[in-house]
This record gives structure tokens, sequence and C-alpha cells, in this order.
């Protein structure tokens, strides 16, 4: 009875009792991220691509915590040659944070070896990854403007140092949108460790509508709370719940000039309600093969968890979703302080085996022609010792790598000096990196705008950036 008082539009009506009356619990306002581009006002801005793109897709594996790049990609035998000795003056001032400037250098930990028919040298840390050498365009020249984790974390997600800017993929749900209407534009499968330095604003949606965040989810049956309604809801009562909903929340919307931001809430209620049925099928991994299962590690305590994550972040590229990032590393992560041995051997034994199974799923189904693959972390570590066998943070030269959209594989692109320290041959800064990738996704960064408190913002900042071309071969 008190729900049909509900019906009478003179009353106050409030959300949440609706929800509590008409068994809702479906996850309405966490969901409003969810939203594709065409569900809201701001579709209207909505851009395609601006050529036709080599990538229809997107798989960004981010190490939160900065992996050691003369660890894993980029062999330096003047760094092993000189291990324990002061670092030369001829490398000048060094900004560091925590003052390991004088301390000695710190060689490889383990050894590289050349991999594939190109013969790109990859670490031992790595010998799972190593099989795809020659699908892999490693970059030794990346280099950010940060010393620390949240802004290099920012930078790295954003294009900018500071906190409020859209993420890559927000950049990408609003210029692309999603091929899937039952389905996000952009996924995030955050490390189930938590403690990502700078928090979620990193796959936030900045100044840009809400309706283009990031949508956190994970493997299992509950891929977002509260998605699924409580017993005894029928499909058929949701749904005319939801259309008596959408009634009373047309009326208010047109006493509101069609406000954009209740405009993409009222859209949530309808994209909720498909993503019952969408996201539980996509998390569902009953139809994988055993094999398939043993070969992301999804068997073995170590590897289950990434091993999980990007086998459902292959099934949502399949799915038509745009743009997924999956998270390694929690609270500290590849943050190799104490000792990069240790840290870089939990890590890599977590995330290698998994990601090797994703390029190998890739390639055999065809989905690497255009499909983009991007690994890196915020920035690299030094050269120096830190702690005796630690390192600290180094954004002035470090290593990532992409792989897929017809990028040519097995080769290195751009050097760190002699020892590491910092991008010396074809640099690329970050916002370069992001310049390249839209434009493998088909956008170019100029014309991928956002009007802002009377500016065109971009991802790539007011600087004049080019592509890399380097990359593109």
């Amino acid at each position: 009875m008190a729900f049909l008082k509900l019906i009478n539009p003179q009353l106050n009506i409030n959300r949440r009792t609706v929800l509590q009356h008409a068994g809702g619990g479906i996850g309405l306002f966490a969901l409003q991220s969810l939203l594709l581009a065409e569900q809201s006002k701001s579709a209207e801005k909505k851009i395609t691509p601006h050529f036709a793109p080599r990538a229809k897709r997107m798989i960004w594996l981010f190490m939160h915590g900065g992996p050691s790049h003369v660890d894993l990609f980029d062999p330096k035998p003047e760094l092993a040659k000189y291990a324990g000795q002061a670092l030369p003056d001829s490398f000048g001032n060094v900004m560091t944070r925590r003052k390991v400037a004088n301390n000695p250098l710190l060689g490889p930990i383990k050894p590289f070896r050349p991999q594939g028919q190109s013969g790109l040298p990859i670490s031992d840390f790595m010998p799972h990854l190593a099989k795809h050498a020659d699908d892999l365009c490693v970059i030794r020249s990346l280099h950010g403007d940060s010393v620390n984790h949240p802004q290099s974390v920012y930078q790295m997600n954003t294009g900018s140092i500071l906190m409020g800017h859209p993420s890559f993929g927000s950049w990408l749900a609003y210029g692309l949108g999603s091929e899937n209407a039952d389905m996000p534009a952009y996924v995030v499968l955050p490390d189930p460790g938590g403690g990502l330095k700078g928090g979620p604003s990193a796959w936030g949606s900045g100044f840009l509508p809400p309706t283009f965040q990031g949508t956190a989810m994970r493997p299992g049956k509950t891929p977002i709370l509260n998605l699924k309604p409580p017993a005894g809801i029928s499909e058929s009562q949701q749904r005319g719940t939801l259309d008596f909903l959408q009634r009373l929340n047309e009326r208010h919307l047109l006493k509101r000039d069609h406000d954009e931001e209740l405009s993409a809430r009222i859209a949530a209620y309808e994209l909720a309600f498909r993503m019952q049925s969408a996201a539980p099928e996509v998390c569902d991994f009953s139809t994988e093969s055993a094999d398939t299962l043993s070969r992301y590690g999804v068997d073995h305590p170590s590897t289950q968890d990434f091993g999980q994550r990007c086998l459902l972040a292959r099934r949502m590229l399949e799915r038509g979703v745009r743009f997924v990032q999956v998270y390694s590393g929690n609270t500290n992560g590849w943050d190799a302080h104490k000792d990069v041995a240790a840290n870089h051997g939990e890590y890599c034994k977590k995330t290698d085996q998994p990601i090797s199974a994703l390029l190998t799923d890739l390639k055999q189904s065809g989905l690497l022609e255009d499909t983009l693959v991007v690994w890196c972390g915020e920035f690299g570590r030094m050269p120096m010792s830190e702690q005796g066998k630690g390192r600290d943070h180094n954004p002035w030269g470090y290593s990532g790598w992409i792989a897929g959209a017809s990028v040519d594989g097995g080769r290195a692109y751009g050097a760190t000096d002699a020892i590491g320290l910092r991008a010396e041959k074809d640099r690329v800064h970050v916002n370069e990196f992001h310049a390249t990738l839209l434009h493998l996704m088909g956008m170019d960064h100029r014309k991928l705008v956002y009007s802002h408190n009377g500016l065109d913002e971009r991802l790539t900042g007011p600087a004049e950036v080019d592509v890399v071309k380097g990359l593109l071969k």
C-alpha cells in the first residue's frame, strides 16, 4: 500500500523509498558511470574516429608502483660493470625522492637474454612474456614530470600531474563510446588489494560528464555489488518498476530544463537493468576450458587473481567493451625500495603467465590485429641502490611496451643513457605517448576536445605535442 501512494504526483518522491518498496537493489547510483555516450545529453558532443583506426579496442595493463626498467626491459651492461661504485660526476645532479644520488650503483638483478627471432632482450624475470618478444614494441625512453606516486599515477592516466583531469579511458569513452549497448565503454579491474596511490581519480572523468568515468568491476558472480535484484522480484516486475520511475523522472526533468546530469542519472536506470544479465555472463568462466583456465593461472594461488582479471578483460573485449584497464599492485605494488629481487620476483610471478596467456588468446583469435595492448607503470626505478638491494623512483627514463594494432614488434624504440638514469634517444614524454595511443585508436589528439570553463581542453594538454611516428611502424 505504501508503494501505491507513490503514484500520486503531488507527493514528495524519494528514490530510496521507491527502490526499497520496488525491490531495487540494482546499484543504480553506483552504475552512473556505465552510461554510454548516446544515453545522455552530452552524447551530442560525441566524436567518431577522425580517421581509420588501427585498433578498435584497447587493454592497458598498469603495473602500479613503478617496475624497474633496468631489471626487466632495458639491459645496461655499463650498469653491471660499475655496480657498487658511485654515480659518475658526468651525470650531473639527479632529482631523487629519498636522496639516493650518492648511493652505489646497483647492477641488474637478473640476466637479460635475446628472445624470439628478433633477439629482443627480456629479463629472466619474465620467462612467459619472453615467448612473445616478436610481438612487443618496447619503449625504452618514456619520461614524466614527478618523482611521487600520486602525481605520476595521475599523469600516466590523465596526462596531468594534477588531480581532476579526465582519464585516458574517459576520453576514449567520450570520443568513441561502446560497441555493446549493455556494457560500459570503459571498465577498470583494480587490484583487490586496493591502495592505488592517488585513488580512483586515476580512472575518473574529471571535468567530462560523469557518464564517462571508469566502471570498476571484478571477476566472479558479483562483478558489481548490489547489481542483482533481491529474491522474489521477477524481471517483469522490475521492468514495470523502471517504466514507472521513467515516467516520474521525465516529469521531473521537464521542470529542470533537461539538466544534463539528471538526464544521465535517469538513463542509468535503463543500463543498470540491462547490466543485470550482461555483466554476470561476461564474468562467468564456466564456458572456458580447463586448459584455458590453467594457461591463465586461475588454478594456482600466485596467479589466480591476476589471471582471472586478464581472462575477464579478454571476454569484455570480445563483447564490445572499448577500453579495459587491469591493475597489478596493491598499496605498494611494484615499489621496490628495499629489495628489487623479492618485490619483482613476487609481482612478475603474479603477472607474467596471465599476460602471456592473454596475448596468446588475442593472437590466436585474430583480435590482436585490431586490439592495442599497453604495459607500463607510472615510472621506473633508479640505477643507484637504496637500502642496499632496492631502488628509488625514476620518472626521468623508463620502459613500457605496446603490442597489437599492426605495430611492428620484436624491437625497442628509444634509449636511456648508459646506466638507465635518463631518457636520451628518441625521448617519449607521457603526453606524446598518449597522443600516439589515441592515433592508433583513430583519434587526433588535437581534435579530441571538450569545452570547460571557456577553454578547449584535451588529454595531451595545452602544449604542442606530436605523435611518435616511430611507434606507428
